[in-house]
């Protein structure tokens, strides 16, 4: 996005890959069907992005939902809103827009570069790594967009951290966002129901600040833990309260349609020969995966007594251990701290040098979020590289 804006604005552009070809992680989400942006409500859109929301939200006035939407519709696809609001190209693919939007910028003159690996500087020129073994080169401007450290098989490794940081730029530990989180399960449960979806359910937590939060969504068991949209969404507070406290716990109400009085008359009712997770299936809607959640996290005493059960069914505590190691996440928490940068995302202590993507200090859940930033920032960089070079800025 950085060489199409700087290539619009004139100015010749050369787009150095460190894989054998571009855009593998924006094919990796095409998987799951692309999910471009969302299309709710600007004022919402912008609180997704927590801490930066003040940061991310300039961005977006330049580069918004509705400007994706119309740059993939100028490259021969379009989009659609499903019901969630989230927005997927119509063939729910990324090749075809990725295969269109680099012929497009072939013909507009941006030249590519793969198997080019960035390592820093060395007086000034830009050092790689190439199978023919190092090479530097100087560049008027520079963009820099080298992911964070999620699917490192896919060239976003994190290796940017070490150089950028001997060049005294302020960054942030990378850490996992939009990530699974560890319990210790039974070999029963992660053997049995892992991959299984928990819907819906009602998180509720005590934040940092001592205020009750909830929200309702659904999520998936695995064999290390819990994962899913809902995690997602609530992970950054998930993931800094185990690093304050050593652990974050979530309470889950199974049976969010159900009051607890209500649900303690039902299960008092008389079962007969009945099983317990059969009366639980009749009497209070659960399906087998939440019923083994009850079991692994309910005593006998607990589950015998109708109150108490129902108590239980609308708070089910989670006490979550860790996060999954940045490797596995979609996408990755710290970076460049924005405040290196100036308001055109050039680097202070480098002039010249511009950062956007993941690799600065901003998160999001998923849900459109992040390839929205991620364009939206590649725009900025993009231009304000190219006024530096036409003496405008």
């Amino acid at each position: 996005m950085a060489a199409e804006a700087a290539c619009a604005a004139g100015v010749a552009v050369d787009l150095y890959e460190a894989k054998g070809s571009v855009g593998r992680k924006f094919l990796l989400a095409g998987k799951g069907g692309l999910n471009l942006t969302h299309g709710e409500p600007r004022a919402r859109f912008v609180e997704r992005y927590g801490a930066r929301r003040d940061e991310v939200g300039r961005w977006l006035d330049a580069f918004d939902a509705e400007a994706l939407r119309a740059w993939a519709r100028g490259l021969g696809v379009e989009t659609f809103a499903g019901s969630s609001g989230r927005v997927f190209p119509a063939d729910l693919k990324a090749a075809p827009l990725l295969r269109g939007w680099l012929r497009r910028l072939r013909e507009s003159g941006v030249a590519f570069h793969v198997h080019h690996r960035w390592l820093g500087w060395s007086d000034g020129a830009l050092r790689f790594a190439t199978a023919q073994g190092e090479r530097t080169l100087h560049a008027e401007a520079t963009v820099l967009a080298l992911g964070g450290a999620s699917w490192p098989q896919l060239g976003s490794d994190g290796a940017w951290v070490a150089p950028l940081r001997q060049a005294c730029i302020d960054v942030a530990p990378l850490q996992p966002a939009n990530c699974g989180f560890e319990l210790a399960w039974s070999e029963h449960l992660a053997s049995r129901f892992a991959g299984a979806p928990l819907k819906p359910v009602v998180a509720h937590w005590v934040d940092r600040c001592g205020v009750a939060r909830s929200r309702q969504g659904e999520f998936v068991l695995s064999e290390y833990g819990i994962e899913g949209s809902l995690i997602y969404a609530i992970g950054a507070e998930l993931r800094e309260q185990i690093a304050e406290r050593g652990e974050a716990l979530l309470k889950l109400d199974l049976v969010p349609g159900y009051p607890e009085a209500v649900l303690a008359e039902r299960l008092a009712a008389p079962r007969g020969r009945h099983s317990l997770g059969d009366w639980l299936r009749r009497r209070a809607g659960l399906d087998k995966a939440k019923c083994a959640l009850l079991f692994e996290l309910a005593d006998k005493a607990i589950l015998a007594d109708p109150a108490t059960l129902a108590k239980r069914l609308k708070a089910l505590p989670l006490r979550l251990r860790a996060p999954r190691p940045v490797a596995e996440a979609i996408s990755t928490a710290g970076g460049v701290r924005l405040e290196a940068l100036d308001e055109n995302l050039m680097l202070r202590a480098r002039p010249g040098v511009f950062c956007a993507g993941e690799m600065l200090d901003w998160e999001a859940p998923t849900g459109g979020y992040l390839l929205t930033a991620c364009f939206a920032s590649g725009l900025l960089a993009g231009r304000a590289a190219a006024r530096r070079l036409l003496g405008a800025g």
